[in-house]
């Protein structure tokens, strides 16, 4: 016999209570045929370790609850007297208390109340020729339940050890990040570093752990930096290039337009992959889900990034073909993305591709943004493709560090998560996609680029004033030390606006921000910490492109 450490309640419930009369008890024991005997399970519990105590009425053990500490409930759900009422008073007394049904039959009936009182798990009696079984299953039943979180917490690290290596992503001859010479390995390499970024979030005793993984986030995203320091050249001649921001349209859009099916096209201001992994659980009962990936044009910022999604054409392109569109940041420029409507339709019209009814296009700023595009969705009879923009996430990403509050809100990268999930549950966007799914709507959801956690300052210098983008800089004569930035020389050879005699480009690597040399320590302290966006890391430039097809 083990050692006991876990104290259970078994409410067998068979004996009703006083206000139930004789021929209430006389039908109820008529309809049911078969009654679980609790003394054998009870006995095979002690057993194996678990200290149960056994009472016949829901107002005992309700009682009993109140008066003493348990681990779990056993509910006998196939006694005849009221279990919701009893499932409602236990609830009442313990929320959050593990509560088990036992039962001989999983109906529809118990599977409501169970959902409907957030039990944690429904127990299905075998028959008497297999009461081993039986035992054994309900012990492993309980025992999951109340230890999973210890034995998650035990297990992790030999399990990240298994199933997190180098050796399984790069193969077995080498175990540098170095090794990753192409684009579909960088892929694999951030999704599996954001799924473990996942599981350790709900962890709380693995912070030798959560170093290391740290660490190995910063060796990678050091690595991919030089990787794409060696071939995002070619991908912009052709050379093996995987999807970039200039091919999501067409790639994913177009094909849906082109089936007949109205389109509904969420771009997600600087939402990450991590990001939304926390969203998708959400949409899943609406919608049936193709997840792919593509890389942001650099620089990941937004005027470059959505521009090149909107217009299909790279910055220099887009600023060649279209010059009365283009815009440069200054003062008289409050907007360099308000063209995005009229770029995304000499888009289709550059493919030969007619839109009946015509393009929408809105962007949500704030919750009465929200309101009025849920509006607009619900009162619109036909569509072909509407175009939204959502601001939220970057607007948070901008605002953070600028306001004490938000910066105690979101500490780091696992309260930023726990975060966007939280808006998007309870915000009117989530109603937006609700309502596309009603319609039978497809819904394209992507990003434009993301954002990193910048830990490292760096000295950057020029001969003139600079753009203000704290990862990427853009002037004449731009310096600055070769780990913490790629300078860009011939910015047409990059496919991005050079007009200027002299003019360079300077893109911040693993997760250093630019700071003029000219009062240093003052903007090192502002930004330390900060989430920005438009230098080169896995975070920034790797971004998913979600096909949702209602169910």
């Amino acid at each position: 016999m083990q050692e006991k450490k876990w104290r259970i309640l078994w409410i067998d419930n068979q004996t009703v209570d006083v206000e139930q009369s004789n021929a209430q008890l006389e039908n109820a024991y008529n309809e049911q045929q078969t009654y679980i005997t609790p003394k054998p399970y009870i006995r095979f519990l002690e057993f194996e370790g678990y200290n149960v105590s056994l009472v016949d009425t829901g107002a005992e053990g309700v009682s009993l609850l109140q008066e003493e500490t348990y681990h779990a409930v056993l509910l006998n759900y196939d006694a005849p007297t009221q279990e919701e009422n009893l499932l409602s008073r236990v609830r009442s007394v313990s929320a959050h208390i593990p509560v088990i049904l036992l039962t001989h039959e999983s109906g529809q009936e118990v599977m409501e109340q169970g959902s409907l009182y957030d039990v944690d798990d429904i127990f299905v009696i075998s028959t008497s020729d297999q009461e081993e079984t039986s035992h054994k299953q309900l012990s492993t039943s309980l025992t999951f339940l109340l230890e999973k979180r210890a034995i998650r917490e035990a297990y992790t690290p030999q399990a990240y050890i298994q199933n997190f290596s180098k050796t399984q992503i790069l193969g077995e001859t080498t175990q540098d990040w170095d090794a990753a010479n192409d684009w579909e390995t960088w892929i694999d390499t951030y999704m599996r570093l954001v799924e473990w970024d996942l599981r350790l979030d709900t962890l709380d005793n693995v912070d030798e752990l959560k170093s290391i993984h740290e660490i190995e986030k910063r060796e990678a995203n050091a690595a991919f930096a030089n990787y794409i320091e060696d071939n995002y050249h070619s991908w912009l001649i052709g050379e093996a290039s995987p999807t970039l921001s200039v091919d999501v349209v067409y790639k994913y859009v177009i094909p849906e337009i082109q089936a007949g099916k109205q389109v509904l096209f969420v771009v997600m201001d600087c939402m990450r992959l991590d990001h939304w992994l926390k969203i998708e659980p959400l949409l899943y009962p609406l919608f049936n889900m193709t997840t792919d990936y593509y890389y942001s044009i650099l620089p990941t910022a937004t005027r470059y990034a959505r521009n090149a999604i909107f217009s299909g054409l790279f910055p220099l392109e887009f600023a060649e073909r279209h010059p009365d569109l283009y815009a440069e940041p200054d003062q008289a420029h409050t907007s360099i993305n308000r063209y995005e409507k009229a770029l995304m339709r000499l888009q289709f019209e550059r493919h030969g591709i007619p839109l009946k009814p015509p393009l929408h296009y809105f962007k949500i700023f704030d919750t009465r943004g929200e309101m009025q595009y849920l509006h607009w969705l619900s009162v619109t009879d036909r569509i072909s493709l509407t175009a939204l923009v959502v601001d939220f996430l970057d607007m948070l990403t901008h605002t953070r560090h600028e306001v004490d509050l938000l910066q105690q809100l979101v500490p780091d990268e696992t309260a930023f998560r726990a975060l966007v999930q939280a808006w998007f549950q309870h915000s009117h966007l989530y109603k937006v996609f609700r309502i596309a799914a009603d319609r039978g709507m497809t819904v394209i959801l992507t990003s434009d680029h993301g954002s990193l956690l910048c830990q490292n300052a760096a000295k950057v210098s020029s001969q003139a004033e600079l753009t203000t983008g704290l990862r990427f800089k853009e002037g004449k004569g731009i310096s600055c030390a070769p780990e913490a930035g790629w300078l860009i020389k011939d910015p047409v050879a990059y496919r991005l606006p050079g007009e200027e005699a002299g003019k360079n480009y300077i893109l911040a690597k693993e997760d250093y921000y630019f700071v003029y040399d000219r009062q240093f320590n003052m903007y090192k302290e502002i930004f330390q910490g900060s989430f920005q966006h438009g230098g080169i890391s896995l975070e920034e430039m790797i971004l998913p492109c979600v096909v949702l097809e209602p169910r």
